[in-house]
């Protein structure tokens, strides 16, 4: 029994400390994210996307920490960042994401040469700036967010979504 039980811990800290410190990104197309948001029906899904050189991406990810960490082990909830920095700038976030002690996952959706076609599917008025967010419940959009985020803006939308 005591073998069980410290198995269960060992792989829940091991769970706990990748989200905490991830070591690689997964780099992905619009399709794959379409259908990662379309697997996660059963929770507010915030995403978020962003760039490393980006000021104000970069000036509001405290706050989506700080969020995500007062929701992070609610079944309900999950975050998810999505990069847009080039492929070729792989370690650049990896070191951003370390730096910046980001606990919430972060893919890099390496599809820049289709913009045109994914930004409008995402939001038809979505002009392609960044940072932008957009949050779903059941696999819908609930909400669109353009440009920076405030903490408060932040934790009041995903209040009126969250349940």
């Amino acid at each position: 029994m005591n073998k069980i039980i410290y198995f269960v811990i060992l792989l829940l800290g091991t769970h706990w400390y990748s989200a905490q410190n991830q070591t690689d990104v997964s780099f992905v197309k619009y399709e794959e994210l379409e259908k990662r948001i379309q697997s996660e029906r059963d929770k507010l899904l915030v995403v978020n996307f962003w760039a490393t050189t980006c000021a104000p991406c970069v000036k509001e990810l405290p706050y989506f920490m700080e969020v995500n960490n007062k929701y992070k082990n609610d079944p309900k909830f999950k975050m998810l960042l999505v990069s847009l920095d080039r492929a070729v700038d792989k370690e650049r976030v990896l070191k951003f994401i370390k730096n910046k002690n980001l606990g919430a996952e972060v893919i890099l959706l390496d599809d820049i040469k289709r913009m045109n076609t994914w930004i409008p599917r995402f939001e038809k008025d979505w002009d392609g700036n960044i940072p932008v967010t957009i949050f779903y419940k059941n696999g819908e959009k609930v909400h669109f967010n353009d440009g920076e985020m405030s903490k408060e803006d932040l934790e009041n939308t995903i209040a009126k979504h969250l349940n």
